[in-house]
């Protein structure tokens, strides 16, 4: 049989996997913090044969978009957004990092800092726990104090300082989750020089313009793909019709 099957199928299957991966990504377009998911792909050639220039298309490594979304004003105190290369750091239920540009922050009934998905916030000394009846402010290096509202307003409270963090991106891995995390499994340094900005999220990196041109251009290829399996199926009758009259 035609190896060209084998190669066209090869390619089909995988320009599905990256059609999906784009779907997901225009899915995101509104996540906040998202970084778009990239898929890379490449040639094997078939070993033997008479025609070395045939190949079958294989998954590689997976990796992700790093660059930067637009900043989006919100003006909620609880709203950070990392400026430029950096991460929020959040402790997980096992104990371990992830790490995120969502900066929705919230505060659960027990007033400790967490992150919109209920994962708690990793300061520099620990988790930060808000007190009731105040006012909270984040600074520009992650410093998070608070200020009295039932009283005369006072010198503000320092609680704790975010954990800003920015390891090398090539050893970041995107988990189920959605969150990132490095790869050997270990906490990344506090970084004194990431910044955030207050009152405001960063939107999502994915451009849903070139998305939905990307998802043209592989439905488009992936037609390519089955032309050429019919041509193939059409060839192999042929010649079996030429067989059949020898």
């Amino acid at each position: 049989m035609d190896r060209l099957i084998y190669t066209a199928a090869s390619g089909a299957k995988h320009l599905l996997d990256q059609q999906a991966t784009t779907a997901n990504n225009l899915a995101n377009v509104g996540t906040t913090g998202f970084r778009a998911q990239i898929d890379a792909f490449r040639a094997v050639p078939v070993v033997g044969g008479a025609l070395p220039t045939r190949t079958f298309v294989v998954g590689a490594t997976v990796g992700s978009d790093f660059s930067a979304g637009p900043l989006q004003m919100t003006g909620r105190a609880l709203d950070v957004a990392v400026s430029g290369k950096g991460w929020i750091a959040l402790q997980m239920p096992d104990g371990s990092e992830a790490y995120t540009r969502n900066g929705a922050l919230q505060m659960n009934a027990n007033g400790m800092l967490q992150s919109n998905a209920g994962f708690a916030v990793q300061g520099d000394g620990g988790t930060i726990t808000v007190p009731p009846e105040v006012t909270v402010e984040v600074a520009s290096d992650g410093t998070v104090s608070t200020m009295a509202t039932s009283n005369t307003p006072g010198a503000p409270t320092v609680l704790g300082r975010l954990k800003l963090v920015n390891p090398d991106e090539a050893n970041l891995v995107r988990g189920d989750d959605g969150l990132f995390r490095l790869r050997d499994g270990s906490a990344a340094a506090a970084d004194p020089l990431v910044k955030v900005v207050g009152g405001a999220l960063e939107g999502s990196n994915v451009s849903p313009v070139d998305s939905m041109v990307s998802m043209i251009t592989l439905a488009r290829a992936f037609e390519t793909q089955m032309s050429l399996l019919k041509n193939a199926e059409n060839n192999a009758a042929k010649a079996t019709q030429i067989l059949a009259l020898s």
